[in-house]
């Protein structure tokens, strides 16, 4: 039972909480961002519009709103909210939180949110002392986490519980978030004004986290009254990075970018990917053009190069910011000191406007499609020799329609490995076009 103690020193409390915890939504309503979670008949809303006990993951990047709607569905539902830490809490204190929301369950009928933060972080046994409360529907259990589940949680567990990804909050979104901080009572109760440049610098170090952008508010105000650019700077002791994402900038610092790791200057090329980084660029075009560039400019100068790109995409996909930078800083440094070649692009590119001015041809008789029926009354397929069962796994015959006659589209570079493949297809060309058609 609560005392009038306990009461004050609650209200105590909250005057001293974190602007990121007083601003939290107390409704569906006021949660921004994650539109695809919460109109109206998604799984979210059926379930917080329901009084079953559920079970659910809320997998998503930093920031995005997984303790918020955790709270939400507590207080919509007016559930009991114990939250739990995976980084401090064992076995004990889970199977202590679950029976205290039994007695709670079955002296009052009340039920219990059971919220655990991080749930990536614990271990199988833990993971495991949590069944037999989803199973027996004991407790509304939500896990959240930054990590892909399918990686890190008991399939136990997720197979009874409901997956919901959030996404990274728009810069709309969070500068929706600062807005409402702002003006609002349970916030700074407009005693500060926000310059519009403040506003925007905010916007992009918080890089689509609500909860990072408002702490860097809560310490620009306790600054100035008039927070501008210069007054975040102090306060969060980041120097604005001059780059507009939709403008000039944006375009001549990718093209810096770019012509950097073509040049084969890995510092230029981790400086303007810090620059973008820093200015709130989204990860995954950086990657895109990192792995552009990797068969664009290097090819198969260094083959290996397309995999370590797409590996840091991947990366990028799977851990976010900040870490994903090490990840990108990694690609960008394998490209710019790649030996270059931009045969593969070239190769492409002269073949295309073959095509389009028209010059095609009849593909060979025998290696067109002889399976289907009638195939072979046409003579389709009649004739075609099968490498493997020659030496080398060679055979002349003619691949190449007749009318291009022996047009040339891979020219490859001695650059790098490919030399190699140079010195290869230079015999293996001079041997399938002699004679290929006897």
């Amino acid at each position: 039972m609560e005392s009038l103690f306990d009461s004050a020193a609650e209200e105590a409390h909250r005057g001293q909480e974190p602007l990121a915890v007083r601003m939290r939504p107390r409704s569906l309503q006021e949660v921004l961002g994650q539109r695809h979670l919460l109109g109206s008949g998604t799984p979210l809303r059926r379930l917080v519009e329901s009084e079953a006990p559920m079970s659910l993951f809320l997998w998503g990047p930093p920031g995005t709103g997984k303790t918020t709607l955790a709270y939400v569905v507590a207080g919509v539902t007016k559930r009991r909210f114990v939250e739990v830490s995976a980084v401090s809490a064992g076995v004990k204190e889970v199977r202590a939180a679950i029976d205290q929301a039994r007695r709670e369950l079955g002296m009052t009928g009340r039920q219990t949110v059971l919220f655990v933060d991080e749930v990536h972080r614990f271990n199988k046994a833990q993971q495991d002392a949590l069944l037999p409360a989803v199973e027996n529907r004991w407790v509304t259990f939500i896990g959240a986490t930054t990590e892909n589940p399918f990686f890190s949680v008991n399939s136990p567990l997720l197979s009874r519980s409901l997956l919901l990804t959030l996404e990274s909050l728009t810069d709309d979104d969070v500068r929706a978030v600062l807005e409402r901080a702002v003006r609002d009572p349970r916030g700074l109760d407009g005693r500060v004004t926000l310059a519009p440049d403040a506003l925007d610098h905010l916007v992009r170090l918080a890089g689509g986290d609500a909860r990072r952008s408002l702490t860097y508010l809560e310490a620009a105000a306790l600054l100035e009254d008039e927070i501008t650019a210069e007054v975040v700077e102090r306060a969060v002791d980041k120097a604005a990075v001059r780059y507009d994402r939709q403008g000039d900038q944006h375009y001549d610092v990718i093209s810096a970018f770019i012509k950097s790791m073509r040049g084969s200057d890995a510092d230029a090329a981790v400086h303007y990917l810090a620059r973008m980084v820093e200015a709130g660029e989204d990860p995954r075009f950086i990657a895109r053009r990192i792995v552009i560039f990797a068969s664009e400019d290097v090819g198969m100068a260094d083959p290996t190069c397309l995999q370590v790109a797409v590996a840091a995409a991947q990366a990028v996909e799977f851990i976010g910011l900040p870490e994903g930078r090490i990840n990108l800083t990694q690609a960008v440094i394998h490209c710019a000191l790649a030996p270059k070649s931009n045969a593969v692009v070239k190769a492409i590119g002269a073949a295309a406007e073959d095509v389009r001015r028209g010059l095609l041809g009849q593909v060979p008789g025998h290696l067109r499609d002889g399976h289907y029926p009638g195939a072979k009354k046409l003579g389709h397929g009649q004739g075609y020799r099968y490498p493997h069962d020659f030496e080398h796994g060679l055979v002349r015959q003619e691949y190449i329609p007749r009318e291009l006659g022996d047009r040339r589209y891979y020219e490859p570079t001695r650059h790098g490995a490919e030399a190699g493949y140079a010195e290869r297809w230079g015999r293996i060309r001079e041997f399938l076009r002699q004679d290929a058609g006897g």
